[in-house]
């Protein structure tokens, strides 16, 4: 999709129509024009042009000037039309936030299970929450889906909110968590990306994201799913530092003995261990 098009749908989601976006990009390159100009540039059809501009001219975004008979356009410049939908925004987003949370009916209890299907959902929430938090971020994530909450994380961490967990990938963006050790032993294994977040101690989200529409996670406040998410970071965590400390030859003592209780735990055939390794 050509970047006009992407501009065409960004602006269609702040209630302009696509004729009233078309008629108003084609303004900004090329004014003042009268209707008659302005449909052939913009191929709106000419029995359209005069209401897609009456629509605009309400809204302000657009302005007639009238002159022995001959009426054209201007646009609204692009700086004037930002800070006009930002305030409009605004006031409709202030007035939305008060109506709701006066009938919200807040939950008796914190240990709703709430599923959450397909990647791009589950990431939409993700950055949802992440935009709230306020204190800390525990994640255990794969590289594949950290750079989807980047930006989310980095506002969060400029804002003073701390941030710890693991990392499963080759390129760790922060220093604060840490990258997972044998990750090609890992997938060998799993063949599969989970994921875990929690924000502030309050929501944990966790699941399978690695098969795109059909990634499911899980969202709640149940704060026993919360204490045993946190645990559970924490204990890779542990481990992964631990064995990052030791000399070459005590890691590979210790990861094979690592190995060998995944393989009682799980109960893997002679078979299934060797293919992991």
């Amino acid at each position: 999709m050509s970047n006009k098009l992407l501009i065409i749908e960004d602006m269609k989601k702040l209630g302009l129509t696509e004729y009233e976006v078309k008629a108003y990009l084609t303004l900004l390159e090329k004014y003042p024009v009268n209707g008659y100009v302005l449909s052939k540039n913009s191929a709106i059809p000419r029995s359209r042009i005069y209401e897609v501009l009456d629509s605009l001219k309400k809204k302000q975004i657009v302005f007639e000037q009238s002159d022995n008979n001959t009426t054209i356009y201007h646009p609204l410049e692009p700086t004037l039309l930002i800070d006009k939908l930002k305030n409009n925004f605004e006031d409709i987003l202030s007035h939305v936030n008060d109506y709701t949370k006066k009938i919200y009916l807040k939950p008796k209890n914190n240990n709703e299970l709430i599923v959450i299907k397909g990647r791009d959902n589950i990431i939409e929430f993700i950055n949802t929450l992440i935009c709230e938090a306020k204190k800390r971020i525990a994640v255990s994530i794969w590289e594949e889906e950290i750079n989807d909450i980047s930006k989310a994380l980095n506002d969060a961490v400029n804002r003073g909110v701390i941030l710890r967990g693991i990392f499963f990938g080759k390129n760790n963006p922060y220093k604060d968590i840490v990258t997972h050790r044998r990750i090609e032993r890992y997938l060998s294994e799993k063949n599969e990306r989970y994921m875990s977040i929690i924000i502030d101690g309050i929501h944990v989200v966790s699941g399978i994201i690695s098969r795109g529409n059909e990634s499911q996670v899980t969202w709640t406040k149940d704060i026993g799913f919360v204490e045993m998410s946190e645990d559970y970071i924490a204990h890779d965590l542990m481990v992964n530092l631990y064995s990052q400390n030791l000399e070459e030859d005590e890691r590979e003592k210790f990861e094979n003995y690592m190995d060998n209780i995944r393989r009682n735990y799980f109960g893997f055939t002679k078979q299934e261990f060797e293919n992991f390794k």
